[in-house]
């Protein structure tokens, strides 16, 4: 797990010292070093518009790192609520929260988001809360199953006993026991929000320019893949990195918690 890990630190310290790691800033525009090749000057080439793509990369990865991260963790949040409250109350309640998660699981994800957002034209924040809001599923699936397995426990018992709320129970004391599952669930949810942005912005209806993101740097490189295909190599190369580094995260823990 080290080096996925490593390799993710690089790339968010890489991200939060943007300013201090790009040589040129990411909208500075030189049409007269247009198109031009990976070099010593421009170490990732240049765009249409002559802008460093290394420094697009540098500050794209501030959009695209925030929208994983966070939109994994409104993902987390929504996926929690009723994930927990469906394991511990049981019955009806679950019965109807679990058929509202298999609804959602139901309906693709990447037309659902595709329609929201052309017909909202979100900004970041708003494309960070679309992409957690639509991908909670899994992650009320894994902690309503952790719960189910605890709430018949001889602490929970304990804890109804000595007059604790319903709240209180699932808050202090069945949720904490399910923080490693949590853990692995929040670690592919990043993955997928990067993914998913990086789609969105692809097909334009992400990220929009001038500002940058990987997503829409490959929607920008599209007209250009067979003669400057630095264009899309470097941001295809960071999503490939940083999915690939999170699932591995992910896998590595799912291991450690059944072992």
């Amino acid at each position: 797990m080290r080096l996925p890990a490593l390799v993710l630190a690089s790339l968010v310290a890489a991200a939060i010292a943007a300013p201090l790691v790009a040589p040129y800033a990411p909208e500075q525009i030189d049409l007269a070093r247009r198109r031009e090749a990976p070099s010593a000057i421009h170490l990732f080439g240049t765009d249409e518009l002559g802008r460093d793509v290394f420094s697009r990369i540098v500050f794209g990865a501030r959009v695209s790192l925030a929208v994983g991260l966070l939109s994994a963790v409104v993902a987390g949040a929504c996926g929690i609520a009723v994930g927990g409250t469906a394991g511990y109350a049981g019955g009806a309640i679950d019965a109807a929260l679990m058929r509202v998660t298999d609804a959602m699981l139901a309906i693709p994800r990447l037309p659902l988001l595709m329609i929201a957002a052309v017909v909202l034209q979100p900004s970041v924040a708003r494309l960070i809360l679309l992409i957690g809001v639509a991908g909670w599923m899994e992650m009320a699936r894994v902690v309503r199953a952790e719960c189910r397995a605890l709430v018949g426990k001889g602490f929970v018992e304990s804890a109804h006993a000595a007059g604790a709320g319903h709240a209180r129970v699932v808050i202090r004391h069945l949720l904490p026991n399910t923080a490693q599952a949590v853990a692995v669930s929040l670690t592919l949810a990043v993955a997928r929000g990067i993914l998913l942005e990086s789609a969105l912005s692809f097909f334009g209806v992400g990220v929009r320019p001038p500002a940058a993101s990987w997503g829409n740097m490959l929607y920008e490189a599209q007209s250009a893949l067979g003669t400057e295909p630095w264009l899309a190599i470097a941001p295809g190369v960071c999503i490939l990195l940083t999915t690939v580094s999170a699932n591995a995260i992910g896998d590595r823990l799912a291991s450690r918690s059944s072992s």
